[in-house]
Order: structure tokens, then sequence, then C-alpha cells
């Protein structure tokens, strides 16, 4: 099982992930996809990669906008393998002409 980190390795590792945020255990992100089937390209892309991983995100889809949420629930709060995925994430965003976060 992976270890949990503490809130000083979770601000750290947040901050090489500008378009993320912390919601108690857990790190989420808002993308919005310039159509419907480009949001649904960058699911199966990121599938594909959580399944690789073996670490999969929450993921919420509303028309254009992919909502992202990752936390380890067999270790009970966040770890590396979140924020690992988490940048994975991020380049697979990167490469969909989707937008930045959403707040």
């Amino acid at each position: 099982m992976a270890d949990t980190l503490d809130d000083t390795a979770v601000a750290d590792r947040l901050g090489a992930l500008p378009e993320w945020t912390r919601d108690g255990q857990a790190i989420s992100r808002q993308v919005r996809a310039a159509t419907f089937l480009d949001g649904i390209d960058l699911v199966t892309r990121v599938a594909r990669a959580a399944e690789a991983a073996d670490h999969h995100p929450d993921i919420d889809i509303r028309w254009r906008t992919l909502t992202f949420t990752l936390t380890t629930h067999s270790a009970g709060g966040l770890t590396a393998k979140d924020f690992d995925l988490a940048a994975r994430i991020d380049d697979l965003a990167a490469g969909t002409g989707a937008g930045g976060a959403q707040r």
C-alpha cells in the first residue's frame, strides 16, 4: 500500500500542478474541452493511462466540462500515485486543445 503524504508534501506537489486544487483528502481539476467529443476523447485517454497505472480517478462529465478527482482510497488519503496521475492528466489535456481549469 502507498504511504499517504503529509500536508507539506501535498502542498509541495500541488505547487508543480497549478491547475489542481485540494479538497480534503483529494485533489481535483476541471478541464473544458473544445467540443463534447473532444472531452470524451480525453476521458478515454485518461482511462487508458489510469488503467496502465492501476489508479483510477473519479470523472464527472458535464457537456464539455470534465472534472477529474484523485485520492488513494486504499491508503485513506493522498499519495504519490495521485500526483503522478494528475501530471499525466495534465499532459493529456494539453494535447487536446482543452482549456485550462474552470473553477
